[in-house]
């Protein structure tokens, strides 16, 4: 009789390893309290306007067509990815702007419009990241890292030797400071901490990572809008026979104090053998997991990630000057962030990013409209903070700060809907609204997220942002493979 295996949660390390181990031969069961899948990874109607609600951008693809491959099909069948050109379009308060490119020559040209001392110096950084990247990707990215048996193997030595030039004790702006000069083009690169919800002047340089997986592995969009990644694992998984519950909340995760054995689902006790939890570790262990308070304790030490606001607009006149990705910058970046995470208050001058998918696909907006979808990084959620309030204020700094750098949209929104920080919480359950987990402002924190593998109950194991290896489209699918990996070993 096949091992049942009972999921909690939809987004996407949930629904990569609930795929995988239904490959397996695994009986799978999985619950989501929404009403639909994907998380955070969704998507939002207003009249003609249609939004994503969550990622914007699609990296390392590679990961989703292996996803698509082991489970026995073809990705193009089901969803095409283009590239982005320009990636992002930057806009400074000085008024200057950069399109940056994943052509190494144009970026140059683009770099050398704000500082030609530093053209030649792109090339270098490049080279670094790359070496990041083949330090850190096997182990950090696609290994169970907190399983010492499998990361002490000897097709890892070679690597575990060579660990100290990973640049674990520079921040991830000393690094980039060493490279470039002009503040604007450290700025535009510290910016890759906040993907994964972190503060470029405490978290290590080793996340210097990340401009290396968008500008040399590519950035993408999805065609049709990123949610149509989560309809196509819905397909699989119902062609796999995964049975999935939507609106159905899970209550607790059933204990007898050393392995799990089921789930409480809406006043029901559903028997399991193995238990795969996609909701943040932090929460799970504060709402469903009884018992363990030292390890609960632990895990509310540590500090959880930015959250986000986000304003969806529909505006109903079109601006050629902004590309499908757009960045306006604060002019004080450090201060920014100091108030994020320090006096954890929304910033005076945040920056703001603005995708508008209506760029790629026209029918995404109605005749001569857009559709923006505008993100900024906001403090995860404290008593002192009242998000109506704060709401209210924020959106007129927001469309003050972009009418400024020449776009007046104040008579041009015609639909509107926000995500505070609290929805993030209400609708995703992310730890004090975090959209990311675990910050990565400290060396302990960035190489060592809540493990995959459940230290306090066995047959319990985690998959999503809040764990290893971290937040992202292709992350969190790897901390499905990881889990799933894992269980199917276990099963043994």
């Amino acid at each position: 009789m096949a091992k049942r295996v009972l999921v909690i949660g939809s987004g996407l390390g949930a629904l990569s390893g609930a795929l995988r181990l239904a490959k397996m031969g695994f009986a799978v069961t999985l619950f989501e309290k929404n009403a639909t899948v994907g998380g955070k990874l969704n998507e939002k109607k207003l009249g003609a306007y249609r939004f994503d609600t969550g990622p914007s951008l699609l990296a390392m693809p590679f990961v989703i067509d292996e996803l698509f491959e082991f489970c026995g099909f073809a990705r193009k069948d089901f969803l095409a990815f283009t590239p982005v050109e320009p990636i992002c379009r930057y806009f400074y308060p000085d008024g200057t702007t950069l399109d940056a490119s994943a052509n190494v020559e144009q970026m140059k040209r683009e770099i050398a419009k704000l500082s030609p001392r530093d053209t030649e110096v792109y090339e270098n950084f490049l080279a670094y990241t790359e070496r990041l990247y083949k330090l850190t990707a096997d182990i950090f990215l696609f290994s169970p890292i907190h399983e010492f048996a499998e990361i002490l193997q000897w097709r890892n030595l070679p690597t575990l030797l060579r660990l100290p030039q990973i640049d674990p004790l520079r921040t991830v702006h000393a690094g980039v400071s060493r490279f470039f000069k002009d503040p604007r083009l450290v700025q535009l690169f510290d910016r890759y901490a906040t993907y994964n919800g972190s503060n470029p002047y405490r978290a290590p340089a080793t996340l210097n990572v990340i401009p290396y997986v968008e500008y040399v592995l590519g950035s993408y969009y999805i065609r049709g809008g990123m949610y149509r990644l989560a309809e196509a694992l819905l397909h699989l998984a119902n062609r796999l026979g995964i049975k999935i519950h939507t609106s159905a909340r899970v209550e607790k995760i059933l204990h007898d104090g050393q392995r799990v054995n089921g789930l409480q689902v809406n006043d029901k006790k559903i028997a399991a053998d193995f238990v795969l939890c996609g909701q943040d570790v932090v929460v799970a262990h504060n709402e469903l997991i009884d018992g363990f308070e030292k390890h609960r304790e632990k895990l509310n030490r540590l500090e959880p990630s930015c959250s986000g606001l986000v304003f969806l607009w529909g505006v109903k006149e079109q601006h050629s000057e902004l590309a499908h990705h757009n960045i306006f910058f604060s002019a004080d970046y450090q201060k920014e962030f100091e108030q994020i995470f320090d006096a954890k208050r929304p910033p005076d001058d945040p920056t703001i990013y603005i995708a508008i998918t209506s760029k790629s696909d026209p029918a995404h907006a109605p005749a001569g409209g857009e559709n923006w979808f505008v993100l900024l990084n906001m403090p995860y959620l404290t008593e002192e903070i009242n998000w109506q309030i704060e709401t209210g204020r924020v959106r007129d700094v927001v469309i003050k700060k972009i009418c400024r750098m020449g776009f007046d949209i104040a008579n041009q929104i015609d639909a509107e809907f926000v995500l505070s920080p609290e929805d993030f919480y209400k609708n995703y359950l992310g730890n004090r609204g975090s959209i990311y987990g675990i910050s990565s402002n400290s060396r302990g924190t960035a190489f060592k997220r809540p493990a995959n593998r459940s230290r306090e109950l066995r047959g319990l194991y985690f998959a999503g942002g809040s764990t290893h290896p971290g937040g992202g489209i292709p992350l969190v699918l790897l901390s499905g493979k990881i889990a799933a990996e894992l269980i199917a070993k276990d099963k043994k």
